[in-house]
């Protein structure tokens, strides 16, 4: 049921693909596609829920549970019959035949923080070693972009508080900066505001004839050696992204028709997921899109843009989980409601649906039992949560695994990390087993077992 191996991807797997020293994010392939029909390469959009959402509240209700576990919302009938999610999911409510619902996902192990439960969620690894780089990364080496475009792009990297942020999501971890991503956006500047500028690096700084003079002579100046050469291959690189006209016009989402930006939302997490449509448009083959919904106009606790989804009430100063401001859900799930809807609509559209795997989750859960008070809220919960697939071959319209009646343990069909890693790089055409070789070492892509029976076996 693996993936079929072509001859290219088997030299790339075994470590003598055109891996070449590149900008962070930018390790592409020099030769452009040429449009001769060949099969489009899969992408992959992970929308990563930073905080970690309630499974409870979202997309595993439990109605029967007590009132300090089932929470203030109902489950609402949705286009599959006995697939339940929120009454805040509207338009996804229409949308269930498009994607798979997992409810059983889980960490093996206690672990409570969102540094940890990151760091595994993105590595795709339970206990990740330290250094171990993240899934864009990973693919970024083993599977560069054919085009003259980053291979892996994260839109607005965590930041603020360090206890976010995975510790490799700059790094490339032990792949090394060249296969780190290229960060686009902050809060002050993504693209729902007016004012949204690329990356400088995309941005040519002199006129195209005095960046050629420029070329010519770090040409000249390179040494003749193998590092010289890996140099040179970097500043190539960097030199074609800022020189091109193609890789800033993926940033340029004021192209865009006014009414398909309305449809996915006037902010941070809706202008994001349709400038991720852009980017696996123009070739991208990973986009990290933080779920960031932005600040809520009823207060003023904004929050860094990584911790929407943090929702803790008043046990950490954050409001009632369950309002209307930045740390609610009645602010933040209507917005993912409406741009998950959107982005689902506009691949379909586009033809860009069956090769473009899309991934929404947290890295961990909520606690079942509600914290009381003035303003009510959930802790931390990695035991089991929810996630979202859809496009990429995932067959829509399914529910995988079960949790308990309050959602506390995973019940039926556990999936690991490693086993949503595996889904991941089986989608993508990429061989989970594949190993992966660094200083010596060798190790498998992921360990887990793809979730094969999610997948439309006919695309």
């Amino acid at each position: 049921m693996n993936a079929q191996l072509t001859r290219r991807r088997l030299l790339q797997l075994g470590g003598v693909g055109a891996l070449a020293a590149g900008l962070p994010g930018t390790v592409a392939a020099s030769v452009p596609v040429s449009g001769s029909g060949k099969p489009r390469e899969k992408s992959c959009i992970f929308v990563l829920l930073c905080g970690g959402p309630s499974h409870v509240d979202t997309w595993d209700l439990k109605p029967d549970a007590p009132a300090e576990i089932r929470g203030p919302y109902k489950p609402a009938a949705t286009k599959v019959p006995g697939m339940r999610i929120s009454e805040l999911h509207t338009q996804l409510a229409k949308m269930t035949d498009q994607f798979c619902l997992i409810r059983s996902m889980t960490h093996p192990g206690n672990i409570s923080n969102h540094f940890d439960a990151m760091h595994n969620c993105l590595s795709g690894q339970s206990d990740a070693p330290a250094d171990s780089p993240y899934m864009g990364s990973v693919l970024a080496k083993i599977r560069p972009s054919e085009r003259t475009i980053a291979s892996y792009v994260w839109l607005i990297k965590c930041i603020g508080d360090p206890v976010f942020c995975a510790p490799n999501i700059g790094t490339g971890g032990s792949l090394g900066a060249p296969y780190a991503p290229l960060f686009v956006g902050t809060a002050e500047n993504n693209p729902s505001l007016p004012n949204f500028k690329a990356p400088d690096s995309l941005l040519a700084t002199d006129p195209p004839e005095r960046m050629n003079g420029r070329w010519d002579l770090l040409d000249r100046l390179n040494p003749h050696t193998s590092e010289g050469r890996d140099w040179q291959e970097l500043q190539r690189r960097g030199f074609e992204m800022s020189n091109s006209d193609g890789p800033r016009r993926a940033f340029e989402v004021y192209r865009e028709d006014p009414k398909v930006r309305d449809r996915y939302g006037r902010n941070p997490l809706g202008q994001n997921l349709l400038l991720a449509r852009r980017l696996v448009e123009a070739g991208v083959g990973f986009v990290t899109v933080n779920g960031w919904t932005g600040r809520s106009p009823t207060d003023k606790l904004g929050g860094p843009p990584s911790s929407s989804w943090d929702m803790h009430g008043s046990n950490m100063g954050m409001g009632n989980a369950f309002g209307d401001g930045s740390y609610g859900m009645g602010f933040c799930l209507p917005r993912l409601d409406q741009a998950l809807a959107a982005l689902f609509q506009d691949l379909k559209d586009r033809g860009l649906f069956d090769s473009t795997l899309v991934v929404v989750t947290g890295e961990f859960g909520r606690t079942p039992r509600i914290i009381p008070g003035e303003n009510p809220g959930r802790q931390h919960w990695p035991h089991c949560y929810s996630a979202i697939l859809a496009g990429g071959g995932i067959k829509g319209g399914i529910v995988y695994g079960e949790s308990d009646k309050t959602a506390s343990y995973v019940k039926d069909r556990p999936v690991r990390p490693q086993d949503l890693s595996a889904t991941i790089y089986h989608a993508l055409g990429v061989p989970f087993e594949a190993r992966l070789s660094k200083q010596g070492l060798s190790k498998p892509l992921s360990t887990g077992t793809p979730l094969y029976d999610i997948f439309d076996h006919r695309i």
